[in-house]
């Protein structure tokens, strides 16, 4: 029952597709619809293979950073392939979803200094982050509500001094003593003092101007007179002459006219309390952000002490009744009853037929992540051309880790130069699904048919010449039976270099020289065989006796 109730401030998955991983988010709100359906208010938290591959570089060096920083242990390479998974990126973005997709709760942490990265993957769903991203502005920043926790954020503490030892210290760097709790007065002169100070505060309201604009009333300017600035600058004049009474006295009216001492409360306009109010609204107590967007005339120390001085005021108790009023009339939390439905890309279930790995799937593949050939279910992963599969239990980690347990070998190749005439991009779309090394030979059959054009790869003779002599680094077996393989084309190319001298002439030209002659050695001359034509002699043809002979003068041809 506590499972299936999910609060606000929850971690949790969201299904969008049946095909895709689960997307993290947090509840932010519950909201009840005009039809009874329940919608939460979230904020987006993405994973890496949401972002670009640009910022992907950003997060391993920052990964890397935190290594050396926090010392952590080393790590094997599929540990690290899966610490990627549990990686998270923070938002500011909202988004509603409706509450019927949630699959589940998630725990997500800021990552410390003094976390293990390895204590991640101990603990199912469980997933942690320290950057930020901004999905308009597509960047990835530190996120500022780090808590310094670690040993160079430790102070330190030096040793003590024995007796009679002289301080070196720069003291003008040291702290200086601001009240003598052993001072000669007592508590009912100091609080005779501090009434003093407070009237000569209201008395120099009175005298200025921009004052009297902002506090009109005599009331209001004893109030302001009284807040913990004028407390502050008497106890100071104190110290500073020594418990005098008389001479303090004094340094509160100098010749010029009383002091007057304000604080953020007073030097802020009511135009930029506003600002600030729909400022915290919006970003919260991030005071960074606020002074950014809203404030940038201000310091960011004026910010932070008006906030605390703003929450002492009565607005502030408005302000959070009303929003408490508000919570109460929203869902707190709300009650969703574990998704059975089965998943459309299940191809198997228990009592199949034998042999079968589900409908239009050949016998004898195995999962793509664990290479397992046994398992009581089965799913649909990828295209559906390259037929591939998952078992349930990588399944399950693909829906929510977003990535494979293994690392695949596209993943933790070596950068390396492919050696490609050209690019896929001139392919059409049935010949780059072609080379596919998961596209069967029937699918590539009929795929190719679907092309409309031809095309000729020709290679050059260098090409031609570094198959044969450098056969034990270009493997060509074993290329053809990988095409999708890069090949180390500067290896090949130095390997060249060195077996010819490093000279485009000489013994490279007479190596092309005997290649051709090879070649043409290989094909044999075809002898020529001409057929003799066949003559066919016929007998002549007899013509018709004419009609009139003795009047004609041609001659006569008489049959034999």
């Amino acid at each position: 029952m506590a499972a299936n109730m999910y609060r606000v401030g929850d971690y949790v998955y969201f299904e969008n597709s049946s095909s895709n991983p689960y997307l993290v988010r947090r509840i932010e709100e519950l909201n009840k619809t005009a039809n009874g359906n329940v919608e939460a208010k979230v904020v987006c938290l993405f994973r890496r293979r949401d972002i670009s591959s640009s910022l992907n570089s950003l997060a391993d060096s920052n990964a890397r950073e935190f290594e050396e920083e926090s010392k952590q242990p080393g790590v094997s390479e599929q540990q690290r392939h899966q610490l990627k998974h549990r990686e998270l990126f923070l938002s500011r973005q909202f988004e509603s979803l409706p509450a019927t997709h949630i699959r589940g709760k998630c725990s997500v942490t800021l990552l410390n200094e003094t976390d293990i990265l390895s204590q991640y993957l101990e603990k199912e769903d469980c997933f942690f982050y320290s950057l930020v991203f901004d999905p308009v502005q597509k960047t990835l920043l530190a996120d500022q509500g780090e808590i310094r926790v670690g040993c160079k954020y430790q102070a330190e503490i030096p040793d003590r001094l024995a007796e009679g030892e002289s301080d070196n210290r720069n003291q003008q760097k040291m702290e200086m003593k601001v009240w003598d709790p052993d001072n000669p007065l007592t508590d009912r002169q100091i609080d005779q003092f501090l009434v003093v100070a407070r009237a000569v505060g209201t008395f120099a309201r009175a005298l200025d101007c921009s004052s009297s604009i902002r506090q009109p009333s005599l009331h209001m300017s004893a109030a302001a007179a009284s807040r913990d600035i004028t407390l502050f600058h008497a106890m100071d004049t104190l110290q500073r002459n020594g418990y005098d009474l008389a001479k303090a006295m004094s340094t509160l009216v100098p010749q010029g006219g009383p002091v007057l001492c304000r604080d953020e409360m007073e030097e802020w306009s009511a135009s930029e309390a506003m600002l600030f109010e729909e400022a915290l609204e919006k970003y919260g107590k991030d005071f960074n952000d606020i002074r950014q967007d809203f404030l940038p005339w201000k310091s960011l120390a004026s910010i932070v002490q008006f906030y605390y001085m703003w929450k002492t005021t009565d607005r502030y108790i408005q302000q959070k009744r009303l929003k408490a009023a508000e919570a109460d009339s929203k869902l707190k939390q709300v009650y969703i009853p574990t998704y059975t439905k089965p998943n459309p890309n299940q191809i198997v279930s228990v009592g199949s037929k034998p042999g079968m790995n589900g409908a239009g799937f050949q016998k004898g593949l195995t999962c793509e992540s664990c290479h397992t050939t046994q398992s009581a279910q089965w799913y649909a992963w990828g295209p559906p051309n390259m037929q591939c599969r998952l078992c349930a239990s990588c399944w399950i980690y693909w829906k929510k880790y977003g990535g494979l347990k293994t690392p695949t070998q596209p993943e933790h190749r070596t950068p390396c130069v492919v050696m490609e005439p050209h690019s896929r991009s001139h392919l059409s779309r049935p010949e780059a699904q072609s080379l596919s090394p998961y596209t069967t030979s029937a699918n590539r059959a009929k795929l190719l048919a679907k092309n409309r054009q031809t095309f000729l790869l020709q290679t050059t003779k260098l090409t031609r010449l570094a198959r044969r002599m450098c056969r034990d680094l270009l493997q060509p077996r074993r290329a053809a039976r990988r095409p999708y393989a890069p090949i180390n084309a500067n290896a090949i190319k130095a390997e060249c270099k060195g077996w010819s001298g490093g000279a485009p002439g000489g013994a490279l030209r007479k190596a092309l020289t005997h290649l051709e002659m090879r070649r043409a050695a290989r094909r044999p001359n075809l002898p020529l065989k001409v057929k003799p034509p066949l003559i066919t002699v016929r007998p002549p043809v007899p013509l018709p006796a004419p009609s009139h002979p003795a009047s004609t003068n041609e001659p006569i041809v008489l049959e034999d």
